[in-house]
C-alpha cells in the first residue's frame, strides 16, 4: 500500500491531508529523480573506469604490449593528462559538493637536471666593467664564481676542407716531389669521410629521406643534389659489404639465433607501384658469452627458402615465431646431419591470451596471463646470473610452473568448444608445447623473440618516411647498412664516431685484420686479437 492510500485511512481534516499529500508527492517526485541522477552517475563511473583502465595500460603496461617507445612518446604527454582529467571527473563524481577552499601555495618543483658530464665545456667569462670599488675606488678581489651552464647546439655546419700539396722540384736531376694523396673510400670526390657519414647516419639511422638531406644542404647554400648523394651512398654500401660479410660470419659461430621477418615495399619500375618484399632478421643470443650481432637480410619475399639459403648448414637452436616458413628447417631431411632445433616464443603465445583477455575480459585468459607472468617474474629474477645458475633456478621453479600449466590449459580444453577464440589460443600453446618448453630445461636459452623484434621495431618506424625501396638493390643495401648500425647499436657504440672511423681506415685496412673494424664491444675486438695471435 502506497503512503498517499495509508493517509486516507488516517482521520485527518481536509486541509491537513492535502497539505500531508502535496509534501509527499514532492518527496517521492525528488527521489525519483535523486535515484535517475544517481544511476546515471554510476552508469558514467564506470566508463570512466574502463576507459582510465585502457589508458592506463597504454601508459605503462608491459612493454610487449604496449605501443613502442618512439611511438609512445609522441602521445606520452596527451595520456597522461587524460588519466589525470578522468581521475578528477570520477573523484568529482564520487565526492559531494565542498565549500570552496583557500588557495594552496605553489608546490616546488624538482630542480633542473644538470647537462651530461660528457659534453664539452666552452667557458665565457663575463668580467664587470671595472676592477675597482664603484665607492671607495679599492681593487675587488675574487671570493667565487657564480657558474651556471645552458645548452647549446650547432646544426649541421658545411665547410671545405682544403687539400694543399706544395710541388719541390730538383733541377739537376729534374724530378718533382710531392706528398701522395691519402687512400679514400671514394677516389676522387668531393665529399669528406665526415660528409659521407652524416649522410648515412641521417639516412638509416634518422629516416631522413635524401630530398630532405638536399633541402638541408640548400639552406647553408651548398647544392647537393639527389643523383649526387644516391651515388655516394651506392658506392658507400659496396665498400662496407666485407664488414657485413664477417659480422655474418661472426653470427653463425653461435649455436642460438633469433629470427624474424618484416614486410617493406619495393618500387617496380615502369608501373608505378609497390610489391611486397620482406626484411629477414637474424640475431645473437644475449644469454650467451660472445658478440651482439643484428644481421637484416633483403629478400623479394617470405619463402622459406630465404631463410634456408641465408643458414645454410647452420646447425643450433632457432626462435621463431609460427610462420610455416621456417617449417622446413626444422625436418630431419634436411641435407646435413641434424636439423635445427625449433625454439617456440612465450611473448607470441601470451599474445593470444592478452587479446582474448583485452576484448571479452576472459577470466580463463586472465588466469594463463598471471601463470605466464610467474614465468616471465622467474627469468627477470635470473637475468643477471650465470649460465648454471639460471638453469639451477629454472629446474626448481619454472619446470614446476610449466607442468602445472600445462595440466591446466589440456583440462580446460577439454571444456571449451572449437571454433572460438578460446579454442584458438589454447590450440596454438599445446600445439607448440615442446617448442616452447625447451627453453627451460637449459640456462642459456631465451624464453621469447622479443631481442630481434626491438631490432626490427626502428626499421618498421622508419619505413613511415621512406615508404619504399627503390629496388632490390637498394633494399639489399638498406640491409647491409642497418647491419652495421643495428649492431653498433647494440655494443652501445656510437654509430658516427664508429662509420666515421670505419670509413677513414677501411681503403688502407688489411683483410687479415678486418675484425677489429666490426662495431662489437671492445672486449669482443680484443678477444677477437688474442685469438688471430
Amino acid at each position: 500500500m502506497s503512503l498517499i492510500n495509508e493517509l486516507d485511512a488516517l482521520n485527518l481534516e481536509t486541509p491537513a491531508k492535502k497539505q500531508v499529500v502535496a509534501m509527499l508527492q514532492t518527496l517521492l517526485d525528488q527521489s525519483k529523480k535523486d535515484a535517475a541522477e544517481l544511476y546515471a552517475k554510476e552508469l558514467k563511473i564506470q566508463a570512466l573506469i574502463l576507459e582510465l583502465a585502457m589508458l592506463r595500460r597504454m601508459r605503462f603496461g608491459a612493454k610487449s604490449e604496449i605501443l613502442s617507445q618512439l611511438q609512445q612518446d609522441l602521445f606520452e604527454e596527451a595520456c597522461d593528462a587524460d588519466i589525470a582529467a578522468i581521475e578528477a571527473e570520477v573523484e568529482q563524481l564520487n565526492t559531494p559538493p565542498r565549500p570552496p577552499q583557500p588557495p594552496q601555495p605553489p608546490r616546488s618543483r624538482a630542480g633542473r637536471q644538470p647537462l651530461p658530464l660528457h659534453l664539452p665545456r666552452i667557458d665565457i667569462r663575463h668580467e664587470p666593467e671595472s676592477c675597482n670599488c664603484s665607492q671607495c675606488g679599492r681593487d675587488l678581489v675574487l671570493i667565487r664564481e657564480d657558474i651556471t651552464e645552458q645548452l647549446d647546439v650547432e646544426p649541421a655546419k658545411f665547410s671545405v676542407i682544403r687539400n694543399i700539396r706544395p710541388q719541390y722540384a730538383c733541377k739537376p736531376c729534374e724530378t718533382i716531389t710531392a706528398a701522395t694523396i691519402p687512400p679514400a673510400v671514394i677516389d676522387g670526390g668531393m665529399a669528406t669521410v665526415g660528409l659521407l657519414t652524416w649522410i648515412m647516419v641521417c639516412k638509416y639511422v634518422d629516416h631522413l629521406p635524401l630530398y630532405r638531406l638536399e633541402q638541408i644542404a640548400a639552406r647553408d647554400q651548398v647544392i647537393l643534389a639527389q643523383s649526387t648523394l644516391a651515388d655516394w651512398v651506392g658506392r658507400v654500401g659496396v665498400a662496407l659489404q666485407p664488414v657485413v660479410d664477417r659480422l655474418i660470419y661472426h653470427l653463425v659461430q653461435g649455436n642460438m639465433l633469433h629470427a624474424d621477418e618484416t614486410p617493406v615495399a619495393q618500387l617496380e619500375p615502369g608501373r608505378g607501384k609497390t610489391r611486397k618484399a620482406y626484411l629477414w632478421a637474424y640475431r645473437s643470443n644475449d644469454l650467451e658469452q660472445g658478440a651482439r650481432i643484428i644481421v637484416f637480410d633483403y629478400q623479394s619475399g617470405r619463402s622459406g627458402e630465404h631463410a634456408r639459403n641465408f643458414l645454410g648448414s647452420w646447425q643450433g637452436h632457432l626462435l621463431v615465431d609460427d610462420y610455416g616458413g621456417y617449417k622446413a628447417l626444422f625436418s630431419h631431411q634436411r641435407t646435413v646431419a641434424l636439423p635445427c632445433v625449433e625454439l617456440g616464443c612465450w611473448a607470441h603465445a601470451r599474445r593470444k591470451f592478452f587479446d582474448l583477455h583485452s576484448a571479452n575480459n576472459s577470466p580463463m585468459a586472465l588466469e594463463v596471463l598471471q601463470r605466464i607472468g610467474v614465468l616471465y617474474g622467474i627469468e627477470d629474477e635470473g637475468k643477471d646470473m650465470g649460465i648454471d645458475a639460471r638453469k639451477l633456478l629454472r629446474a626448481e621453479q619454472s619446470q614446476p610452473a610449466l607442468t602445472a600449466l600445462h595440466s591446466w590449459l589440456e583440462q580446460t580444453r577439454t571444456q571449451t568448444a572449437n571454433g572460438g577464440g578460446s579454442a584458438k589460443a589454447l590450440d596454438y600453446t599445446l600445439k607448440r608445447w615442446p617448442s616452447l618448453v625447451h627453453y627451460a630445461g637449459t640456462g642459456h636459452l631465451p624464453i621469447d623473440n622479443n631481442p630481434v623484434e626491438n631490432c626490427i621495431r626502428p626499421i618498421a618506424i622508419g619505413k613511415k618516411n621512406w615508404l619504399f625501396t627503390g629496388s632490390e638493390r637498394a633494399g639489399k643495401r638498406a640491409a647491409n647498412i642497418q647491419t652495421l648500425f643495428g649492431t653498433a647499436k647494440l655494443n652501445g657504440l656510437d654509430p658516427y664516431a664508429w662509420l666515421k672511423d670505419t670509413l677513414t681506415k677501411l681503403p688502407t685496412w688489411p683483410n687479415s685484420r678486418l675484425d677489429e673494424l666490426l662495431p662489437l664491444s671492445p672486449e669482443f675486438i680484443e678477444s677477437l686479437k688474442q685469438n688471430t695471435k
